[in-house]
């Protein structure tokens, strides 16, 4: 196929990052504002892919990561830190949060480490209302440090569209290396067999408690790309249903997917702007609509179309063969 070949797959990467780049300069700030918020939810939705898509562990809890990202990015530009810092606390302490909780988690399975995980938003929120020195309390807080520099010539939005755009990128670059990598394949033997991967000499517990640490890494990241594009932060960031909606996220975009998390992200920002445009009072009812057909049309979700498309040309084409006439003369 055309698509097999190299020299293709690179032309078409290129034009799709040179479509990312010109984007800005040619769009409103509404609409830089949510391709930007795309790659917020994008890099969410990665970070639950790593532990859901390719570790097969469930978890409920991502949003607590963002939202402790978020808090931590804030509190930090308050506080006149350097930006470098303060990324690399907004990355870090999400991190040894989810550490601490994959050491008690990792080694429960199925309802119990769903359960574990769903506390994380359930304790986060009440958390962050009394905690109002740090977090501002019920009213939240609010953080303005990602405005365009005079030398860039850029407009605010097309500045933190450029921001996010870099940082998403390198992330997926770097998260795409690992899974495709010997930690991939690692994560693909546990989820696939626990026991298996312990015979071959791969520790299920000690994988999987990596994964969830660097699933809550990257949800800090977010967190911290979410104060660039928002700037604003509450408890309400914390509220459980958006967990449930990044996890509809990477359903709908496809699990154990680097390009599903891009679906993904893509679907929990504009969709919801859609089905409220068609009716605000229905939103919940159309989304859960669209997961539905999504599950039974494309269990693997958006990003297997492509594929599914390939395998019903292939099936229709065999069909014609087999049903072919057999001309004058051909040998029987």
């Amino acid at each position: 196929m055309l698509w097999s070949r190299g020299w293709v797959r690179i032309a078409v990467g290129a034009l799709i990052a040179l479509a990312l780049i010109l984007a800005p300069l040619n769009f409103d700030v509404a609409t830089n504002q949510a391709l930007a918020r795309v790659g917020v939810f994008a890099v969410a939705v990665l970070g639950l892919n790593v532990i859901m898509g390719y570790t097969g562990q469930v978890s409920l809890g991502q949003i607590f990561f963002l939202g402790l990202g978020a808090y931590v990015t804030a509190y930090g530009v308050n506080q006149d830190w350097n930006i470098l810092l303060v990324f690399a606390l907004a990355v870090l302490l999400p991190g040894l949060s989810g550490y601490v909780v994959a050491l008690a988690a990792a080694r429960l399975g199925g309802l119990a480490i769903a359960m574990v995980t769903i506390a994380l938003p359930i304790i986060g929120v009440p958390l962050a209302k009394r905690l109002a020195e740090w977090t501002g309390g019920s009213q939240g807080t609010s953080a303005r440090f990602s405005s365009a520099p005079d030398w860039s010539g850029l407009a605010n939005d097309q500045w933190q569209y450029y921001l996010v755009l870099l940082i998403t990128a390198v992330v997926f670059l770097l998260i795409r290396n690992l899974v495709r990598g010997k930690f991939g394949r690692a994560l693909a033997i546990v989820k696939e067999n626990e026991a298996v991967a312990s015979s071959m000499g791969i520790s299920p517990y000690r994988y999987k408690v990596m994964a969830f640490t660097i699933a809550a890494m990257i949800g800090g990241v977010s967190g911290f790309l979410y104060m660039v594009v928002v700037q604003y932060t509450s408890p309400e960031t914390l509220a459980f249903h958006h967990s449930i909606s990044l996890l509809a996220s990477m359903v709908i975009g496809g699990a154990a997917s680097i390009v599903g998390s891009l679906i993904g992200g893509a679907y929990y920002v504009l969709v919801p702007n859609v089905t409220n445009e068609i009716d605000a009072t229905l939103t919940s009812l159309l989304q859960g609509a669209i997961l539905l057909v999504v599950l039974f049309v494309l269990p693997g979700g958006v990003v297997s179309l492509p594929r599914v498309i390939r395998r019903l040309l292939r099936r229709r084409g065999g069909e014609h063969g087999a049903h072919a006439p057999e001309e004058p003369g051909s040998p029987t």
